[in-house]
């Protein structure tokens, strides 16, 4: 392999970049159920302003959608997998990237279970262009993810 067809390799190379685990307490189908109506997301998820999905409703193997950002920026997004109630997986563009979104339901007992959310990317300047890209997802799920613990647990408690 050429000096040129090894950087090309290098810089297209689907990467992992974040692996988020945690509990929630509520059953898996519930966090599916929670989580699968995509139109509430900005209820926890406050760097999301709008998601708009097609069809409407909750979401199904035949998704797919614009989820609005800040500052204008939209990110769009079509189901790839679609395995009720164990995880679902969508891809969109961002720049030059593309991006795979994994969303998993692992039951831990009749009242929790685990999400786990993977992000990989891949496309031209995955290497240093997803880093960035990363930097700024993992902010915002710092933040993310504790009101949406706290919406599982309110709805818990009801």
């Amino acid at each position: 392999m050429s000096g040129k067809e090894k950087l090309s390799t290098w810089l297209c190379v689907m990467i992992s970049l974040i692996r988020r685990e945690f509990v929630v307490n509520v059953p898996a189908r519930a966090a599916w159920a929670h989580l699968s109506r995509l139109e509430q997301w900005p209820s926890w998820a406050r760097h999301i302003k709008r998601v708009d999905v097609a069809p409407p409703g909750p979401i199904s193997a035949l998704s797919s959608g614009v989820i609005h950002l800040g500052l204008g920026m939209k990110s769009k997004f079509v189901m790839t997998e679609f395995n009720p109630p164990d995880n679902w997986k969508w891809v969109g563009p961002f720049l030059c990237l593309t991006v795979h979104y994994d969303h998993q339901f692992e039951p831990l007992t009749d009242t929790s279970c685990r999400l786990v959310w993977i992000v990989e990317v891949e496309g031209f300047g995955s290497a240093v262009l997803g880093r960035v890209f990363a930097a700024i997802y993992e902010r915002n799920l710092d933040r993310a993810i504790p009101r949406l613990i706290r919406e599982f647990d309110a709805e818990a408690m009801s």
